[in-house]
């Protein structure tokens, strides 16, 4: 039910665009007195950047002529001054913008990355891990382009071009109208360029993702890939993706390269036409030489924006797209917004049970069907079937990773799906049979659930799970380097480390998925020593698959189809000699 919910979020959420209002409102808006005197030094520099045209107009036309040293001296100290001016400018500029840029790009990131960590299990179960790196990393990096570099470009270049044109109309005003022309040609070709430009700017964020997302995962199971010796194949579906990226990439870039000859082509023509027009007035007189210089020259301080448009326009278009999908995941509804949510769970005796529950993770495909049972507070629930059966969604249940499709699951008379998230979870330990590793050393991993636990709080958990069985051999003991995932330990040392985890944290209720299912003899006995410490007094929910190990069980549950077909402790199912003797006795066997 979360995980259609999901998905029709996800459809209905990548319709939606950000328009430049938006992001206007929310990025530019909150930061308006940093962007004002970015925009004052902005106008500072532009100003400044327009005294080399009008000084070279007096050379010409008034210093040379009249051999003024002395106008010569003061127009150069002018000059020195602009460029200064804009030098300092350009830095300032810099160090409020770029960098207030780069602190907002650190700042979504980090809500993204809030965000995500918020959503339920049933959306990580269908996204790619490096998809979701890619998206909070990658998606936020335009950003940049909204305060730094192309606000900069944009409003400069559009001041700049303004104030030029007002000089050139001053000028000559034909001169000025035939400019004008190409470059609304130009314009107008720009504006449709960058709404072709946009949906591939947003496709590329999706195929990277993509990508990044299996590279993740060729890099993570590198082991199974040498051992099946399928590096070659593995090369192929990367090929492929890097394929379809470029060819993203090439779109883009053939629409920006013909905005590119459009303006090198039309401003040529302009060009040459000024030239021509030019040289008409200065030949009849009505034109100085430095009044033609000073036309050129402004012309480029016009035309040089409205050219860089091109290239901001891709900036501010790619960060729109990248907003896009940042805004998707966003809008995603989190599982502690849920309303129906509004029980807190202060303490817990840990009773708990389940009431006519089914559950499907696709319509019309049920895997429980009416699940009825009890696990009374400090009692051991063992659940036994083949796999598929439903045992782990049971567990999914019993850990709020799930919500029933129907029925409900308490803890404590209190309906699960009422009741807050965070409140609950604070109760729940889990061991896991692939248990997840961090990497770093032991006793980070071990802290985990409670940093600041005592040294004295840490050592009874290691004990308890007998992992300084292992650590004492370590030169570096609890501070050993685990590496990824664990992988300098061996699956009984992993799983002990697991242990000894939940044993800190001190829950209420534990589940163990497998705990011991892929372990050696020597290992497993020591795990039965650590766990029968870690469920002592808890409300537990097993999973095993081998049924030696739940024999001193409360009670256990034989899950058939999705059904409960036998319940009862060892002994009962023994004599009743159906599904969970033929399992027990065929594993004896073995």
């Amino acid at each position: 039910m979360q995980q259609l919910q999901s998905a029709s979020e996800t459809s209905k959420n990548s319709k939606s665009k950000v328009t430049m209002a938006q992001a206007f409102k929310t990025i530019i808006w909150p930061r308006r007195k940093l962007v004002f005197i970015g925009l004052l030094l902005i106008v500072f520099k532009s100003l400044a950047g327009l005294i080399l045209p009008w000084q070279s107009k007096l050379l010409l036309d008034e210093v040379v002529p009249n051999k003024d040293f002395k106008q010569l001296y003061g127009l150069i100290a002018i000059v020195l001054g602009a460029i200064a001016v804009q030098a300092v400018s350009s830095f300032l500029l810099t160090q409020i913008l770029s960098v207030q840029a780069q602190y907002l790009i650190s700042e979504l990131r980090a809500q993204v990355q809030k965000k995500v960590l918020s959503l339920p299990i049933s959306f990580f179960d269908n996204t790619k891990s490096g998809a979701l790196v890619s998206r909070i990393m990658s998606d936020v990096e335009g950003v940049r382009n909204l305060i730094g570099t192309g606000l900069v470009q944009l409003v400069g270049g559009t001041f700049t071009a303004i104030v030029s044109l007002i000089i050139l109309i001053k000028l000559n005003p034909w001169m000025t109208l035939f400019v004008f022309v190409p470059l609304s040609i130009f314009g107008y070709i720009a504006l449709r360029a960058f709404k072709y430009i946009r949906p591939i700017f947003r496709n590329r964020g999706k195929i990277n993702s993509e990508v990044k997302g299996r590279l993740t995962e060729t890099l993570a199971g590198v082991r199974v890939i040498k051992a099946f010796n399928a590096e070659a194949q593995e090369n192929e579906v990367f090929e492929k993706g890097v394929e379809k990226l470029f060819e993203n990439v090439k779109k883009s870039l053939t629409a920006t390269s013909f905005m590119t000859s459009a303006s090198t082509f039309l401003i040529g023509v302009a060009t040459t036409g000024i030239m021509g027009i030019g040289g008409y007035y200065m030949i009849h007189g009505e034109m100085t030489s430095g009044d033609f210089l000073f036309f050129t020259l402004i012309l480029g301080f016009m035309i040089a924006p409205i050219v860089q448009m091109s290239n901001i326009g891709s900036q501010l278009t790619e960060a729109l797209a990248g907003l896009d999908r940042t805004e998707e995941l966003m809008n995603m509804t989190a599982e502690e917004d849920n309303e129906a949510r509004t029980i807190l769970l202060d303490n817990i005796k840990g009773d708990i049970v389940f009431n006519d529950v089914s559950f499907a993770y696709e319509a019309g495909k049920e895997v429980l069907h009416n699940i009825n049972f009890t696990v009374p507070a400090g009692s051991v629930t063992a659940l036994v079937g083949s796999s598929g059966s439903g045992k782990s969604t049971i567990a999914g249940l019993s850990a709020t990773f799930l919500t029933p499709k129907s029925g409900k699951v308490t803890i404590d008379n209190q309906d699960l799906s009422k009741v807050k998230l965070s409140s609950y979870r604070k109760f729940l330990g889990v061991v896991l049979q692939d248990e997840f590793l961090f990497e770093g050393t032991i006793r980070e991993n071990i802290l985990f659930p409670r940093p600041n636990a005592s040294e004295t709080d840490l050592q009874n958990a290691v004990k308890a799970a007998y992992v300084n069985e292992f650590t004492d051999r370590f030169d570096d003991g609890l501070d050993t380097l685990i590496g990824e995932r664990g992988v300098k330990l061996s699956g009984g040392q992993r799983q002990r480390l697991a242990i000894a985890r939940a044993i800190l944290a001190n829950p209420k209720i534990i589940i163990l998925d497998e705990a011991t299912s892929s372990l050696d003899t020597e290992s497993e006995a020591l795990i039965q020593k650590s766990l029968t410490q870690l469920i002592k007094d808890r409300t537990t929910i097993v999973i095993a698959h081998r049924l030696s190990t739940i024999k001193k069980a409360d009670q256990i549950l034989v899950i058939e189809s999705g059904k409960i077909v036998e319940r009862g402790n060892h002994d009962a199912l023994i004599a009743l000699g159906g599904r969970y003797y033929d399992l027990y006795t065929y594993q004896a066997k073995i």
